[in-house]
């Protein structure tokens, strides 16, 4: 397991201590979770697990029903 050194100042010292207690974890432990959280490539899974949660939820399509009809691209 890595270990890395983290230098910050008082004030966000002591609101990291206050979090971490907060979440019932250790400094160490809530500061993993954060990088985790930052390095992760996938949606959590409350929100995955949104999906289709609004049956009603217009399509794209139905959004643009009363768009006007693109301009022409120029060719480049």
């Amino acid at each position: 397991m890595a270990q890395v050194t983290l230098y910050l100042d008082d004030q966000t010292a002591e609101r990291m201590k206050k979090a971490a207690r907060a979440a019932g974890l250790s400094r160490s432990q809530w500061l993993a979770r954060l990088v985790r959280q930052e390095v992760d490539d996938q949606w959590p899974a409350a929100v995955r697990e949104m999906a289709g949660a609004w049956p009603d939820f217009p399509l794209a399509e139905e959004l643009r029903t009363d768009q006007p009809a693109d301009t022409r691209r120029e060719k480049l």
